[in-house]
């Protein structure tokens, strides 16, 4: 079992002040594979201390530098990605094909571009023509706290540390006790990389004591979360009694709104979609919306679909889905579909229980409702499991009001092949982002939502200025 109890403060590693342990739990075995330390209040200040006395000398060196250190860790994280993805795989269940390609290839991808998009970055800005001698100055906040989860660990941790560092800010980052593994072994990229002590502070621990102090620290001047809305509500309380900003990237519950003029591959990509990760994504399409003209015979290719995807072990290689990453997330889970079978939608495929052959671990069965409504549980709230809901619509004005009806504002996707259809209804759609016809956004879009999915935009330019301060200033000297 492995042993990983000390915690990455002030450019080294160092041992709780209280012992108190915590277990990692494997998913596919359902029994310990690690033992970390959780932190308290007392290992939370010792990195907020660090951090706020790194500041003054970070946030001052020429930004060139920060670059080349960014760099220097990107090439270490690719060097060492076999070992993040063994990481990945062990702590959240991703099977290591997937932990490989999918997982450490997104933190790979952020760290990229936000390389890219900082070369171009420019923190001293011209007001415009009409106030020559007007500065707009973009100046790091601070110390920055962040608080990863467990679904996608290296893409939250590349989307939050990089962009914090890039703007000047030193960081402490609380990852989801989980799935802390990977975030313990990127600590110890940033340690190779050769980062000054105090900029880059990791501290493990549960959300109600080390998530709590670093919310409500003084001294810590921002708060980027992303977790549930429930545990965003509760950190944007605590962090208000400070007036320190707040980011938060929450949930979703993503409409795929799909019209009888839809590719030929429109309907399995969304199934696929919804299951990749084994439904544990915030912007993952749970409700398939679907024109009724086309509706009996996408309900039978999503059946079709849920019932030749296979479910396996995460150290398993090949195209499967692994477990859920805990036993709470497997009973959530659980509960959600005898709550969609009692509400009297039509079960097409999987249901409750665990696949066969699978009777240790958290493992799920891909799950298709059908004759689903609007009104029903399964529909409004976040299930973050396989399981898809299918909706039917008679007008693109229903379709669109079917899929603003909802808590959430995150992504959602059209499907058709009517150019101007599409761009219409991303118009009326509600969200921070949408996907059509399957195309992925592009490198730098930033990733965020509205309403209770929080109002974060991470990546690219947008997740830079995420942890930048505007100052305006007049009278500016001309060179």
């Amino acid at each position: 079992m492995l042993q990983k109890r000390e915690f990455y403060i002030d450019g080294r590693w160092d041992e709780p002040r209280t012992a108190r342990t915590l277990f990692v739990i494997d998913p596919s075995t359902a029994q310990p594979c690690a033992i970390i330390s959780a932190g308290d209040e007392t290992d939370i200040d010792r990195a907020v201390d660090a951090a706020r006395r790194a500041f003054a000398d970070w946030s001052r060196i020429p930004p060139g530098e920060r670059l080349a250190l960014v760099e220097k860790l990107l090439a270490i994280y690719m060097r060492r990605a076999p070992e993040m993805a063994k990481m990945v795989s062990l702590e959240m269940g991703a099977p290591i094909d997937m932990a490989a390609n999918d997982h450490v290839g997104a933190g790979a991808f952020h760290i990229r571009n936000f390389i890219t998009a900082f070369r171009d970055f420019r923190f001293e800005r011209p007001l415009g023509a009409h106030a020559p001698d007007d500065r707009i100055l973009m100046e790091p906040i601070g110390v920055a706290g962040l608080i990863t989860p467990w679904n996608w660990p290296m893409n939250q941790v590349a989307l939050k540390v990089v962009p914090a560092l890039l703007a000047g800010c030193t960081a402490v980052l609380k990852p989801s006790e989980i799935a802390p593994l990977s975030s313990l072994l990127f600590a110890e990229y940033v340690d190779e990389a050769g980062f000054p002590s105090g900029v880059f502070n990791l501290v493990n621990g549960d959300g109600a004591q080390a998530g709590a102090r670093l919310s409500s620290h003084p001294d810590v001047d921002t708060i980027s979360f992303t977790g549930s809305t429930r545990a965003g509500i509760a950190i944007s309380i605590a962090a208000a009694q400070t007036l320190k900003r707040v980011s938060l990237e929450l949930g979703g519950k993503g409409a795929n709104l799909v019209f009888a003029d839809a590719d030929a591959g429109a309907v399995k990509r969304g199934v696929l979609h919804c299951f990749k990760n084994t439904g544990q994504s915030c912007n993952a399409p749970t409700r398939m919306l679907v024109e009724r003209s086309i509706y009996p015979r996408v309900v039978e290719e999503a059946r079709e679909i849920a019932e030749s995807i296979a479910v396996d072990a995460a150290h398993q290689p090949g195209k499967h889905i692994g477990p859920l990453a805990s036993a709470a997330q497997f009973m959530k889970v659980q509960e959600m579909i005898e709550k969609g079978i009692d509400e009297g939608a039509r079960l097409v495929a999987g249901g409750p229980g665990r696949p066969r052959g699978h009777e240790a671990g958290y493992f799920v069965r891909p799950t298709v409702f059908a004759d689903v409504n609007n009104q029903m549980a399964i529909a409004r709230e976040e299930i973050f499991g396989p399981v898809l809901s299918i909706i039917p619509f008679d007008s693109e004005d229903e379709a669109i009001a079917i899929a603003n009806d909802t808590p959430y504002g995150l992504a959602n996707y059209v499907q058709s092949t009517d150019g101007e259809k599409r761009n219409r209804v991303a118009g009326r759609l509600r969200s921070g982002m949408v996907e059509m016809n399957g195309k992925p956004r592009g490198a730098g879009s930033p990733f965020g939502g509205i309403k209770a999915s929080g109002r974060a935009r991470e990546g690219g330019v947008w997740g830079i200025e995420e942890f930048l301060e505007v100052k305006a200033v007049s009278g500016w000297a001309h060179a």
